[in-house]
């Protein structure tokens, strides 16, 4: 059951606009929101990340001649020699999609899986006590794939739960949200029809969604991270959103505009968990050996479908870097 939305308006002066009259009047609304089983983004949740829908995969592209000359020597911030036209490569499709797939023939090596990441941008420590074990030189996660389904939100990666939809890092400040998550298969492991990541473009969950909505999620919080930005914000020209799915746990917001009461709020919530699951745009990543992956986290919603349900004889494991 639903619980109800805790309402505590306050109204205060906000700067008025450049250009505007008198100054604007806003009221401040704190509430939370926890879905219902009656609620339409459920059941299309449980589809999708269920293994109910046989999702398209992601376009892949072989991988550009990475191999170096035996008297190369690295390029100037390129890091290992070979790497240009793989850095090359991931640029480009990055640019044209905001995501880039490379079937590599083997895994990269790790010096130059770091130089991958120094390409794109500071990789982000992994301080997380609870994943200390999985960390390879402060930055690289090694996600296998190791314990039963389990409802401790630290260790799910690394269990055969599914992963709900969400942008990485969603609470942190904007500059501390990463920009790219790249992944790399070193073994698919036993069965490759289940554990698949699943993306979502941000900009088909924008076009669902209506003009009040948008308005009203650019509006609102996290309440419980003080450095969180709006749920939906614009940048460059498009839609991006800082947000994942709570499941079944409460989502505790602030609102400053024009909502008077949470309901509306929590209506613009139920839309925007609608839209994410719906179907049509979600394609899914069927991991192979030497199969590269980065995300841009401003225009991809990711999450995980659930793994099998015995225990595989064969571990997933993919290596994982957060690009700021």
């Amino acid at each position: 059951m639903e619980q109800p939305a805790h309402v505590r308006p306050e109204t205060r002066s906000a700067p008025p606009p450049p250009g505007a009259g008198p100054t604007a009047r806003e009221t401040v609304v704190h509430g939370s929101f926890r879905a219902t089983p009656s609620d339409p983004h459920v059941a299309a949740r449980e589809v999708l990340l269920g293994n109910g829908l046989r999702l398209p995969g992601t376009d892949t592209t072989p991988a550009p001649d990475t191999t170096p000359a035996p008297d190369a020597s690295p390029a100037p911030g390129n890091g290992p020699a070979g790497s240009d036209g793989l850095h090359r490569e991931v640029t480009e499709q990055l640019w044209h999609r905001g995501l880039a797939a490379i079937q590599l023939d083997e895994p990269l090596p790790q010096d130059r899986f770091l130089a991958l990441g120094a390409f794109l941008g500071t990789a982000t420590p992994e301080t997380d006590p609870a994943v200390r074990p999985y960390v390879e030189d402060g930055v690289v996660l090694n996600l296998r794939s190791e314990h039963a389904p389990t409802q401790d939100v630290s260790l799910q990666p690394f269990a055969r739960n599914s992963l709900s939809l969400h942008s990485e890092s969603s609470g942190a400040a904007p500059a501390g949200q990463p920009r790219y998550i790249v992944l790399m298969c070193v073994d698919p492991g036993d069965d490759a029809h289940h554990a698949n990541t699943v993306l979502v473009p941000m900009r088909d969950v924008a076009r669902r969604l209506s003009p009040g909505a948008l308005d009203l999620l650019s509006r609102t919080r996290y309440r419980d991270s003080s450095e969180a930005p709006p749920v939906a914000r614009r940048v460059d020209g498009h839609w991006v959103f800082s947000f994942r799915d709570f499941l079944d746990q409460e989502l505790r917001w602030t609102h400053t505009g024009p909502a008077g009461d949470a309901e509306t709020v929590n209506g613009a919530l139920r839309e925007l968990l609608t839209a994410m699951y719906e179907p049509g745009p979600a394609t899914g990543v069927r991991w192979r050996r030497g199969l590269l992956v980065v995300i841009d986290n401003t225009y991809y919603f990711h999450g995980r479908t659930a793994g099998s349900a015995t225990p595989p004889r064969r571990q997933r494991h993919l290596k994982r870097l957060r690009i700021r």
